[in-house]
């Protein structure tokens, strides 16, 4: 994807008719890519303010038709969603892929983001655009280490990644709340809660970055303020233990497992089959050699420290739900003193919304400068590119060695492995976190959002009262009603062996 480009309001008589030109009375020229100084398109008050345009588009897309569900003409079945998204991934792979998502109709939205986008073509839209996950469900947000190690809580996966309408990220975060409230045994009451809630918090959130200075609104919610700007204080002890774990959860400890000793003073990895294995001598020397071109994708500073590391191994390593059969290697780094480090060389293929925006005004998008749609070149490209520049738009903190490679064609990002890593599972939180929880991912989700669009333009839409709240979570409990259809279809599916299942990996 090609850079965001921020779109400069056109120059007004007198302003100077070109960039740079002086504008009349001043000494100061239009810069491209810069807040012009008068009031405009960026001031807060006015006809032509965020504040106003954002009201302006409840009269178009009112915050109450954001419950609405329909089914789009031509929906596949789940069976035929499943067998399309796993065209290109390696075949041996989809009967876990299956098994996966046959596990719980939670596991089976995990699967299924293209089969949602599908879904959300037909929904109401305001046309504002940002930076959107594409698959931000409640188990997407995760602990994880910053350059010195301290931990951060963010969105963690970008696959999907896209500039599309922010309502979708939304919709699916609160449907995935009520189905991961409902795997837990939660009340109606209780799921319902936690997806109006994360919606709630979404809005807050948003008001409260409009109001800041940008600088601040940009670092803003700080990893200690955070339960308490969410009120997600019961949710205190879980984070704690997914914060201990996290800390222990590095490339030493995974190399320690998976790795061995040879006699000509290397390592390599261990056959754990089906999730680990080793590859051929020709795959490995790919792999490694595409590190070459990634390096080229780092800042420069980040160079120097790869450098002393050097590559001993490679091994092909299973992911997660949604990423099952995409080829996925390790790569084993040892330092002088024998200390690992491990890359992570992760297929990256055309996002699953990509068919679907279209449909909801955003083919072939960029952002202008205020957050709205702004028709420009086609995003199309590296898609490993596509993926790392769309995480470090979202995440207040990014890995430092994100890059992206090629290799026989396909297209790959790269990122440390088990960087101190650590998740909620939201199927296991009990009833009074659920709530919780669902405001500490939305204030998240709006953070995130609020790095490529403007804020006061979301918030002022959102507003001060609960219409867009309610209405989302009237979708989100329908929207997994229809989850959970689907995967009735697909357990029904697997069980008369129209597919191949391979559960419990």
């Amino acid at each position: 994807m090609d850079e965001i480009r921020v779109a400069v309001p056109a120059q007004r008589a007198g302003d100077g008719g070109v960039d740079g030109a002086v504008p009349a009375g001043g000494r100061i020229p239009v810069v491209p890519g810069f807040a012009r100084r008068w009031a405009g398109a960026y001031a807060e008050g006015g006809s032509d303010g965020p504040k106003a345009r954002g009201k302006a588009l409840r009269e178009r897309v009112p915050r109450a038709s954001h419950d609405a569900l329909v089914t789009a003409a031509g929906r596949p079945d789940a069976v035929r969603a499943v067998e399309e998204s796993s065209r290109g991934r390696v075949p041996e792979l989809a009967p876990i892929r299956v098994g996966r998502m046959a596990a719980t109709p939670f596991s089976f939205l995990r699967g299924a983001a293209a089969l949602m986008g599908h879904d959300l073509a037909v929904t109401p839209v305001t046309g504002v655009g940002t930076q959107i996950c594409g698959d931000a469900h409640a188990a997407n947000f995760g602990l994880y280490g910053d350059q010195r190690g301290r931990l951060v809580i963010d969105l963690n996966d970008f696959d999907e990644t896209v500039v599309g309408p922010w309502e979708w990220d939304v919709k699916r975060l609160a449907a995935s709340l009520v189905l991961a409230g409902r795997e837990t045994g939660a009340s109606e009451d209780v799921c319902r809660a936690a997806a109006y809630d994360a919606v709630g918090a979404y809005r807050r959130t948003m008001r409260l970055l409009a109001r800041m200075p940008v600088l601040d609104a940009w670092n803003a919610i700080a990893d200690e303020e955070l339960v308490s700007h969410t009120d997600a204080r019961d949710l205190l002890g879980t984070l704690e233990r997914v914060s201990e774990k996290a800390r222990r959860n590095t490339s030493a400890r995974f190399a320690a497992k998976s790795t061995e000793a040879c006699d000509d003073h290397v390592r390599r990895f261990v056959d754990a089959p089906p999730v680990l294995r080793r590859v051929p001598d020709g795959e490995a020397a790919a792999v490694a050699a595409s590190l070459g071109p990634y390096l080229e994708t780092l800042p420069p500073d980040r160079r120097p420290l790869l450098a002393r590391y050097a590559i001993h191994d490679v091994a092909f390593r299973v992911v997660g739900t949604g990423s099952v059969g995409t080829r996925s290697y390790v790569v084993l780094l040892l330092d002088h003193r024998g200390e690992p480090l491990v890359l992570q060389v992760k297929e990256a293929r055309p996002s699953a919304l990509l068919p679907y925006l279209p449909a909801a005004g955003f083919a072939g998008h960029h952002l202008a400068g205020d957050g709205t749609s702004d028709a420009g070149a086609s995003g199309a490209g590296h898609e490993g590119r596509r993926v790392v520049l769309g995480q470090k738009r979202m995440q207040i903190v990014s890995d430092s060695l994100l890059g992206w490679t090629s290799m026989d064609g396909r297209d790959y990002q790269v990122r440390q492995f088990r960087n101190r890593k650590g998740s909620v599972d939201p199927a296991a939180l009990s009833a009074d976190q659920m709530d919780d929880y669902g405001r500490m991912t939305g204030a998240l989700l709006a953070r995130a959002h609020a790095h490529s669009a403007d804020p006061r333009l979301i918030a002022a839409y959102c507003g001060k009262n609960d219409e867009l709240d309610a209405a989302v979570a009237r979708f989100a409990v329908a929207y997994a009603d229809r989850t959970e259809a689907d995967h009735a279809d697909l357990a029904a599916a697997v069980r008369s062996g129209r597919v191949a299942a391979e559960t419990g990996v």
